[in-house]
């Protein structure tokens, strides 16, 4: 991912504490956010506050993190006032994720973002057009952002990721006075899951109720295209990756996008897989495997046919390239050369649904062209 993406945080008491503190108040919630398919956040409602829970900031994490987002700090109670209080709604923020970009955008904040790195990545549009008016500064690289630089454009947060929970850098930050928020979406398995972290950047803006409408018409088209009848179809079989050094990476059973080829009528050859993650395997292993695979989706950064031949001649083997029946996800590139597949495509499952759908079963939609994918030549 320009990922990304991907720090400061506070863990405090209010983990372990923080709910026996309020309750003792009796100031129970009044209401606490209901998610339909993200497992990762959970937010209460309090009179004047809502306490953000990140429960499983990154992989393999032993704590969650939690946050007190306020309008008026004389409304937290007592026992909350040192932990991390975040005022509400931002009027500035700094992201470190291509995949947050569209949040704002689809929640009208697009003018928030003053900070990012490396914003050569950033394919909106919109955004776009800030960065060439100067407004978002580059803030150098992601696991080494300029400091001075952040210090001086003053977000009021920074929205963060780690991957292994290695967020040193984001102390730092804290101790400058710039806290700073994990958004761990990519943890996420289900496809709509991803996508209703838009109502975890939203509670930031005091935007849940046009959270709820985007999201909720995401889902709608989602699961019209998954009601779709593909069972006349044989299940198309299906290859994903590529080898970067003496590894064919590719995702596992339970990640997302195995989840999205099920759905749009596929038969992912390590569907049966347990992992989450990507898969780590020689080039041995899937030769056999999938020599004789219908389609090979997803080639990372492969823009011709020649191209994966030239990388390694073992891959013109493959009945999916005798077939020319391979796909890449990067069809759609920024003003600098940013995947809109991984910007966008997170919050918009609905997009590469529809495109896997007209690549494995093209009758069911006659009339969509393809989106984010294109078949190589």
């Amino acid at each position: 991912m320009s990922r990304s993406l991907l720090l400061i945080l506070f863990i405090g008491l209010i983990s372990c504490t923080q709910k026996s503190a309020v309750d003792e108040e009796n100031n129970a919630p009044n209401k606490v956010l209901e998610l339909k398919y993200a497992t990762g956040f959970a937010i209460e409602y309090y009179d004047g506050f809502k306490i953000v829970e990140v429960k499983k900031p990154y992989m393999n994490a032993k704590t969650s993190f939690k946050y007190v987002l306020v309008s008026d700090a004389s409304k937290v109670p007592a026992s909350l006032q040192n932990e991390r209080i975040i005022e509400v709604p931002l009027k500035s923020i700094v992201c470190t994720s291509t995949t947050h970009i569209p949040l704002l955008d689809y929640l009208g904040e697009t003018d928030k973002l003053i900070g990012f790195p490396t914003t050569d990545y950033i394919s909106s549009e919109k955004m776009r057009a800030r960065i060439d008016d100067g407004l978002v500064k580059d803030l150098g690289v992601d696991s080494d952002i300029n400091l001075e630089e952040l210090i001086s454009i003053d977000p009021d947060m920074i929205m963060a990721y780690t991957i292994g929970g290695d967020y040193g850098q984001f102390n730092k930050m804290e101790q400058l006075g710039v806290p700073a928020v994990l958004n761990a979406e990519y943890l996420e398995e289900h496809p709509l899951g991803r996508a209703e972290w838009l109502k975890f950047m939203a509670a930031f803006f005091d935007k849940e109720r046009m959270a709820d409408s985007v999201f909720n018409s995401i889902e709608e088209r989602y699961n019209e295209l998954l009601a779709l009848d593909k069972n006349n179809y044989n299940k198309p079989t299906i290859l994903s990756g590529v080898v970067y050094g003496d590894t064919w990476y590719m995702p596992g059973g339970k990640n997302y996008a195995s989840t999205l080829m099920r759905d749009a009528g596929g038969d992912y050859l390590w569907a049966s897989d347990s992992t989450s993650g990507f898969l780590e395997l020689s080039f041995e292993a899937v030769y056999e495997k999938a020599l004789n695979a219908d389609f090979w989706i997803g080639v990372a950064s492969f823009e011709t046919l020649q191209a994966i031949e030239e990388a390694d001649n073992r891959y013109a083997d493959f009945d999916a390239f005798k077939s020319k029946k391979i796909y890449t996800y990067n069809a759609r590139k920024g003003a600098k050369g940013g995947s809109e597949f991984l910007e966008l495509g997170y919050l918009r499952p609905d997009l590469i649904l529809a495109d896997l759908i007209k690549i494995l079963c093209p009758n069911q939609l006659p009339e969509h062209e393809l989106y984010f994918h294109k078949q190589l030549e």
